[in-house]
């Protein structure tokens, strides 16, 4: 007899809400309305994950789905994974257990040698805190259900996987024990579970809980919007202008004619789809440089744009160094990323190795001065270009730009792939070229400035 479970009161990703703030939680429960809405980038991520999981679901083949039709049915998931273990079967997908209101759902269950084996798949390259009282809320869920467990495993993605050919999904994942954790964790788990299930079937007054580091980690609260509008009130008052004169002219000093004003914009993904790609792997597709030559010329600008997501990185880089030229600095805002970008870029081609080099040893991060030296409360505490260009030049702004950052910049170029209307296509490789371009343009007229003062 298919028995189901009355509905259960936490599940592993409540439980999570509860431990990051118990606030969160609360509003999940009794005040879903106020929640903020899902933009196109978080839904991104969630879908990655949800793909991930599907990809993983390969390294332990022909199990049976315990998957419910949808998020209302999860106690018929339980009560068919309870038939499945029965029925004898040994690779469930989505196994789902519930305990004494307790529910959770473990991505792979596998049963080898008559020992099961729980595996949860994370669309990171490493384990990270915070799967491990994620995990440890499944152990005890399904320990305490009445299945023994005799190892429970994170399955992540392996950032020393570099596609050649057909991809390997071997290859792709690491699976990582992480049981000797989860078993420290276990007292937390029921003390935590009771705590947080008797708050909410006695509803509670809304706990109060000041805005902090919490907020976003270990993963940004989908009720900020809510909370924010109490908090708005009780905010700090605007920091003083503040400029460093001395810092400013000996940055100056350091940078020499012809100046190349330059910037990267990449697309990512977990799994590589081209050779030569891994996990996550930033690949370059546009670039824009705005050249002074001199006090009194007029800037230059270069730009290129690839083709598709297929266009290989040395197209990008021949591109870049020609008209870098030999001599002279080059200015980019926050180095780390350019510089990292060119690094890949010179193990991946070793024949570009000393031209990159030469490049890297003339970049100057023009983001410097706006971290400590130069500041005004207009810049809102930030020192992002989004926030200094404002500041500094206030008739130039990203907002009337139909790609207005850089997040929205890679989501753009990559879905070009899927898009058929060769118009929206022209559309938005325009908008593309206008958002890199304002990104050199803005250093030029934030080094003005700078030469200004």
């Amino acid at each position: 007899m298919n028995v189901k479970p009355p509905k259960h009161i936490l599940s592993k990703s409540t439980f999570m809400y509860g431990c990051q703030c118990p606030k969160r939680l609360w509003l999940h429960k009794y005040q879903p309305n106020e929640r903020d809405e899902i933009d196109e980038e978080q839904q991104a991520v969630f879908q990655q994950g949800t793909d991930i999981g599907k990809l993983a679901e390969q390294l332990f083949p022909g199990g049976v789905d315990a998957r419910p039709k949808d998020a209302f049915s999860y106690q018929q998931s339980v009560a068919d994974t309870a038939k499945y273990i029965a029925k004898g079967h040994e690779v469930i997908y989505e196994a789902a257990f519930q305990y004494e209101g307790l529910l959770c759902a473990v991505d792979i269950l596998v049963k080898q040698n008559d020992q099961w084996y729980a595996y949860e798949v994370k669309s990171n390259t490493s384990v990270k805190p915070q799967h491990i009282p994620d995990a440890a809320f499944q152990y005890y869920v399904i320990t305490h259900a009445g299945l023994e467990l005799t190892d429970f495993s994170i399955i992540h993605l392996n950032n020393q996987y570099i596609r050649k050919g057909d991809l390997n999904v071997q290859e792709l994942f690491c699976a990582e024990s992480v049981l000797e954790n989860i078993l420290l964790e276990q007292d937390f788990i029921h003390s935590q579970g009771e705590s947080l299930k008797e708050m909410l079937q006695h509803k509670k007054d809304m706990p109060q809980v000041e805005m902090g580091d919490h907020c976003n980690k270990p993963y940004a609260c989908d009720f900020q919007g809510f909370c924010t509008a109490d908090y708005e009130a009780e905010e700090d008052e605007p920091e003083e202008e503040y400029i460093d004169k001395e810092f400013v002219q000996e940055f100056l000093s350091a940078i020499e004619y012809p100046i190349y004003h330059m910037d990267f914009e990449s697309w990512s993904t977990a799994v590589p789809q081209h050779d030569g790609h891994w996990p996550f792997r930033q690949v370059c597709f546009q670039y824009s440089v705005h050249v002074e030559r001199s006090a009194d010329a007029a800037p230059e600008h270069y730009e290129y744009l690839a083709e598709g997501t297929h266009c290989s990185s040395l197209d990008f880089l021949e591109s870049l160094l020609k008209v870098l030229g030999k001599k002279g600095t080059i200015l980019v805002y926050n180095k780390t990323f350019e510089a990292t970008r060119l690094k890949e870029l010179m193990r991946e081609y070793p024949q570009y190795e000393k031209a990159i080099q030469k490049v890297l040893d003339r970049m100057v991060d023009l983001m410097q001065p706006f971290r400590k030296h130069v500041r005004l409360p207009a810049m809102q505490g930030s020192y992002s270009i989004k926030k200094v260009l404002p500041a500094m030049v206030p008739e130039l702004s990203y907002d009337e730009l139909p790609i207005g950052n850089g997040g929205d910049a890679s989501a753009a170029f990559y879905h070009l792939k899927d898009t058929i209307d060769s118009a929206d296509v022209e559309r938005t490789r325009k908008a593309l070229l206008e958002y890199c371009k304002m990104d050199t343009y803005a250093m030029v007229r934030l080094l003005g400035v700078l030469r200004g003062i």
